[in-house]
């Protein structure tokens, strides 16, 4: 491929952005234009990414626009085949690129891709975001492979297979421009959070594909964005779940799913009081007032993800099902004691 891969990188006052870029410029086996959005008014980080790295290019926002935002205005700005979304407090390992645009390559209706993300400052276990690719159960509860809620597994080689998946972490994202363009890019009014897991859901509503691509690895500090346990954390993460299952599920799984969720998002509630998280104790009950209380645009935003339903029974359209687990990650874990998610789903490559 001749064409260089843009990379796009959200920056908001992460001070890692240095090394970030540093392993880019070093570690990256393709050619690649690199694009920095500010959404933090030329933080001193910024400063000195300039200085060091002349090549890159710079978008700054007049106000601040968020991840999805700021992600959005730098996918306006790619005119190549593929980009990568990539997170300022992440860095990539030598090699990181090729297998990306490999699989893209091979396989017209592959629109999304994941490399394998560890942690930071863990680099033996996974990255509490995004791990080694994206699942989601029945009831619209989202994990990872390497992770199931607060537990992260070490990389022992467990998830190496390149297999399909439901949805890839925002971390490290990459994407092929032309369905993403087709979709609709990010949903700005996620803010962040479920944002990539939406945009995923909508490209396979459209009848692409979503993979992991453990050759390619990406270390990630989580946790930059927002304190781990503030409120708007919390209160995004419940409320944006939501709105994703009100936007993408059909009508008739929402029927009974959305009620079903108003029950838990309030044993979450009783959970957090339980646990003394207090910060977190009033954001089930406001994301689900959130949804009651917005009727209209949720309903404007479902027809326009609607729309983009292929042929159920079309090639594209039976792939729908992959990366969903059809029982209760949230049941299997706190009840069945299950920490794996590869015993949840088997490690099994489906081409």
């Amino acid at each position: 491929m001749s064409d260089p891969v843009t990379i796009v990188i959200p920056h908001y006052r992460a001070e890692v952005l240095y090394e970030c870029l540093e392993s880019l410029f070093a570690h990256s086996d393709l050619p690649i234009r690199v694009l920095v959005v500010d959404d933090a008014q030329n933080a001193p980080s910024l400063q000195r990414a300039i200085v060091a790295f002349p090549q890159i290019e710079l978008l700054r926002n007049e106000r601040r626009l968020g991840f999805s935002g700021s992600c959005n205005r730098g996918l306006e700005a790619v005119t190549t085949p593929y980009a990568v979304l990539l997170n300022d407090d992440t860095r990539v390992a030598p090699g990181w690129l090729a297998p990306l645009v490999e699989i893209a390559d091979a396989d017209p209706t592959v629109a999304a891709c994941q490399p394998k993300l560890l942690s930071a400052t863990d680099a033996d276990h996974f990255d509490y975001g995004g791990g080694a690719g994206g699942y989601i159960d029945r009831f619209g509860y989202t994990f990872c492979r390497g992770r199931l809620f607060a537990h992260r597994e070490k990389d022992e080689g467990q998830y190496d297979a390149r297999v399909p998946l439901f949805w890839a972490c925002g971390s490290a994202l990459f994407l092929r421009m032309e369905p993403a363009r087709a979709v609709g890019f990010l949903d700005l009014d996620f803010f962040m959070h479920f944002e990539e897991i939406d945009l995923c859901w909508r490209l396979r509503l459209a009848g692409h594909r979503i993979w992991a691509v453990p050759e390619s690895v990406v270390y990630h500090h989580s946790g930059f964005s927002l304190p781990p346990r503030s409120f708007q954390k919390s209160y995004l993460n419940h409320r944006n779940n939501l709105v994703m299952l009100c936007k993408n599920l059909d009508a008739g799984k929402l029927a009974w799913l959305l009620p079903l969720r108003f029950g838990l998002e309030l044993l979450a509630l009783l959970t957090y009081l339980g646990k003394r998280e207090w910060s977190s104790v009033p954001a089930p009950l406001a994301a689900v007032l959130w949804i009651l209380t917005h009727p209209l645009p949720l309903s404007r935003r479902r027809r326009q993800s609607r729309r983009l339903i292929r042929d159920p029974a079309s090639p594209s359209g039976r792939l729908i099902g992959e990366g969903i687990y059809p029982g209760s990650v949230v049941y299997r874990h706190f009840v069945g004691g299950v920490r794996r998610s590869c015993d949840l789903i088997p490690e099994e490559v489906i081409p």
